[in-house]
């Protein structure tokens, strides 16, 4: 039986092309990307011990072995941090399938606040399971006409994966989709796994499936999205961790002077922030 550490190092091997570290080309194999034998030796470790690790038979590589794959693999930051993560899973020292109870819906009252203060801009409150637990009027301008916020409590995930409405409003549709199911897997697993055997599962079907286990880090780059009104809308978002709620705070941008005009002539005249608890 695999772990996420093991699984996470063969995916990432299997994704590399030799040829992109300088490494000759061996002709046509059974498997694709880098050789097992080509990744021991840039990480300095044993074909054996490396086999080990992708199998799942050794949990607890040192600090030095994870430091070396990652250089080994060349992993960019946000990479490197999943890396030290999954290794603190797979050798026990924070389970991601024995976690507390789950967190608090609630938003706290000086998080509200900022949204208020954040008025008319675009903004939510939203945990990586995707519910969004409060928003601010711009918000609501923004994504009430594609169907996001119909539902008493409204979940981007499960947006994304099951109303067929989301796959026209989000331009690109497969990089959202990835990035709400690397959230979901980093998400509470109490709850997680609740929410995802009772309701999510079964109404999302393979494409949530093969994402959860994907172990692709998401780039999380400009996001377009295609307005029921007519414009294509192309935002950043800036997202503000509120660790001991277990939530984030995400503010969406125009990346572009067509954007902004284009929002202002979506903004209701008076947006209110509207709180889902």
């Amino acid at each position: 039986m695999g772990t996420p550490l093991g699984d996470f190092v063969r995916a990432k091997r299997d994704s590399i092309q030799p040829q992109s570290l300088g490494l000759p080309d061996h002709g046509r194999r059974r498997s694709p990307g880098l050789r097992r034998v080509d990744l021991a030796a840039r990480a300095g470790i044993s074909v054996e011990y490396l086999t080990r690790i992708e199998q799942g038979r050794d949990r607890n590589p040192s600090v030095a072995v994870v430091n070396a794959l990652a250089d080994a693999l060349s992993l960019g930051p946000s990479e490197r941090d999943h890396l030290r993560y999954l290794a603190k899973i797979t050798g026990g020292v924070c389970s991601a399938h024995s976690r507390p109870a789950p967190p608090s819906r609630d938003v706290r009252p000086s998080v509200r606040q900022t949204l208020r203060l954040l008025e008319p801009g675009i903004a939510m409150v939203t945990n990586r399971l995707g519910d969004v637990l409060a928003h601010t009027g711009g918000f609501a301008s923004l994504t009430g006409d594609a169907g996001l916020l119909d539902a008493d409590g409204p979940n981007l995930t499960r947006y994304v994966f099951t109303d067929p409405r989301a796959r026209t409003f989000f331009a690109d549709w497969d990089a959202v989709a990835d990035e709400q199911a690397f959230d979901l897997w980093r998400g509470p697993s109490v709850e997680s796994a609740e929410w995802l055997t009772a309701q999510l599962a079964p109404v999302a079907g393979p494409d949530f499936t093969r994402r959860l286990h994907g172990h692709a880090i998401p780039p999380r780059g400009v996001l377009r999205l295609n307005h029921p009104a007519g414009p294509e809308l192309q935002l950043l978002r800036e997202t503000l961790e509120l660790p001991t709620d277990a939530q984030q705070l995400v503010v969406f941008l125009p990346a572009d002077d067509r954007t902004a005009q284009a929002i202002d002539r979506l903004r209701r005249p008076h947006g209110r922030l509207r709180a889902i608890s």
